[in-house]
C-alpha cells in the first residue's frame, strides 16, 4: 500500500471549532485524561470546502437530499418547462430504486459527482417520453412498496442506463471520503482517504465566557443588560492526522493519473490549512499550523496519537515545542520497532526544535508540498 500521511501539530487560541448538541465543545477521555476533540467529520466538511476552491466544479460533488431541483434546474436550462421537468426527475430517481418524499427530497443525503449530476440530467432528456410516461401513471403505495412499485415499471434497459451514472463520477472529494448506498450497494465508493480525530497532546479544562449584550436604545436611567448568556470554549496544542492511499485515489478516479496528482496536492493542502468554522465569529481562532509532517510511505497506516497517550507538560519551552519534540521521539521509536518504510519525509516547524525523525525540514509549506509531490508524481507515472 502507498500512502501520503500527513501529521500536523496547531496551537488554537480558546476556541469551540466543533460543538455537541448541548453546544459544549467537543472531547475525549485520551490515556486516561480529559482532551480536546474535534471531530474526523467536521474536518473532513472543512476540507470538501476548501477543495471546492482548489479544483475545477466538475471535480467535485456535492451532498444533498435536493437532487430534484439540482435535476430539473439542468432540464429547465435545456428547454424544459419546470413542472414536467420536476415529474421526469422524480420518475427516473423512483425508478432506480431512490425513493423521494412529498417535498421532492430523496429519502436520505446522497454523494455525488457533478459529472454524475450532468450525466443522469442527459440520461432523463434522452428517455423525456418513456419517464413522462411513467410519471403520469405513479405507483400507488408509501414507502418500500411504492419504491419497489415504481422501479418495476421502468424498462430494464433505461434502468440500465441510468446504472452507470454511478461510478463516482471522478469527483475528488467522492473519491477521498467515499460514499455508502445501503439500497444499491453497488455504487458504493471505498474512500481513499481517513482523518483521525484531533486530539490534544495535553489535558483541558473546558472553561466560560460569560457574556453580555447591551441594548443600544435602552435609556441611561435603565440599567441592565438587553440579553446575557455564556459559551464554553478550551485553549488547545491539537494533533491532527489523516493519510490518503494513492492506489485506492486512483481507482476511485478512474485512471486518471493528472487528476489524482491535482486531488492528492488540493487534499494535503486542504487538510492542513483548514478547520472546521465552529464560532469562528466568536473566537477567530485562525492559528496556522506550528508543525507538519508529509511523508510518502509503503506499509500500513501509523497514527501517532500515542506520542501524547502520557498528556505533555508545557516545560521551559511551552507547551507547543514540547508537542513537537515529544512527537518526533515517539516517531522515531516507532520507526526503530516497525521499520523506516518512508520514501520521502519532510517537515515545517515553526518551533525550530531539534528533530531526528521527522524528515527533511523546509523553509515552508508550499516547498513540502512540492517535495511530496515529486513522489506521488513518479509513482503515479509509473503505474
Amino acid at each position: 500500500m502507498k500512502l501520503v500521511e500527513v501529521h500536523v501539530l496547531q496551537n488554537v487560541v480558546p476556541a469551540n471549532l466543533n460543538r455537541d448538541d448541548t453546544g459544549s465543545p467537543k472531547s475525549a477521555v485520551f490515556g486516561g485524561f480529559r482532551r480536546a476533540r474535534v471531530s474526523s467529520q467536521s474536518q473532513k466538511r472543512a476540507v470538501r470546502q476548501a477543495l471546492s476552491g482548489l479544483l475545477a466544479p466538475d471535480d467535485t460533488a456535492v451532498r444533498t437530499r435536493k437532487l430534484i431541483s439540482a435535476l430539473t434546474a439542468r432540464l429547465v436550462e435545456s428547454g424544459k418547462e419546470e413542472p414536467e421537468a420536476t415529474l421526469a426527475a422524480q420518475a427516473a430517481l423512483e425508478g432506480i430504486g431512490l425513493g423521494v418524499d412529498d417535498d421532492d427530497e430523496t429519502e436520505y443525503l446522497l454523494f455525488m459527482g457533478q459529472r454524475e449530476i450532468k450525466r443522469l440530467a442527459d440520461l432523463i432528456l434522452a428517455h423525456w417520453d418513456t419517464l413522462m410516461t411513467l410519471s403520469q401513471s405513479g405507483a400507488e403505495g408509501e414507502g418500500k412498496e411504492k419504491k419497489k412499485k415504481a422501479k418495476a415499471k421502468v424498462p430494464t434497459e433505461l434502468k440500465k442506463d441510468f446504472g452507470t451514472v454511478f461510478d463516482g463520477g471522478r469527483a475528488v472529494d467522492l473519491a477521498m471520503f467515499g460514499r455508502m448506498l445501503a439500497d444499491r450497494p453497488e455504487w458504493n465508493v471505498d474512500a481513499a482517504s481517513q482523518v483521525a480525530h484531533a486530539i490534544s497532546t495535553h489535558k483541558v479544562e473546558r472553561e466560560f465566557d460569560f457574556y453580555t449584550a447591551v441594548d443600544d436604545l435602552n435609556p441611561k436611567e435603565e440599567t441592565g443588560a438587553g440579553m446575557m448568556g455564556d459559551v464554553e470554549f478550551y485553549s488547545a496544542t491539537l494533533y491532527r492526522y489523516a493519510n490518503v492511499n494513492l492506489e485506492q485515489l486512483l481507482s476511485n478516479l478512474q485512471g486518471d493519473t493528472d487528476l489524482a496528482r491535482r486531488g492528492i496536492e488540493a487534499f494535503i493542502r486542504a487538510f492542513v490549512m483548514t478547520l472546521p468554522s465552529g464560532k469562528q465569529n466568536t473566537f477567530a481562532a485562525h492559528n496556522p499550523p506550528d508543525y507538519v509532517a508529509v511523508t510518502v510511505r509503503e506499509g500500513d497506516p501509523r497514527n501517532l496519537a500515542n506520542a501524547f497517550a502520557k498528556p505533555v507538560w508545557r516545560g521551559k519551552n511551552g507547551v507547543v515545542a514540547v508537542s513537537v519534540t515529544a512527537f518526533d521521539q515517539y516517531w522515531g521509536k516507532v520507526n526503530e520497532a516497525y521499520g523506516d518504510s518512508a520514501l520521502r519525509t519532510v517537515h515545517v516547524d515553526l518551533t525550530d526544535s531539534e528533530l531526528e525523525n521527522s524528515g527533511v525540514r523546509v523553509r515552508n509549506f508550499d516547498e513540502a508540498v512540492r517535495e511530496v509531490m515529486q513522489d506521488v508524481a513518479t509513482w503515479l507515472e509509473g503505474v
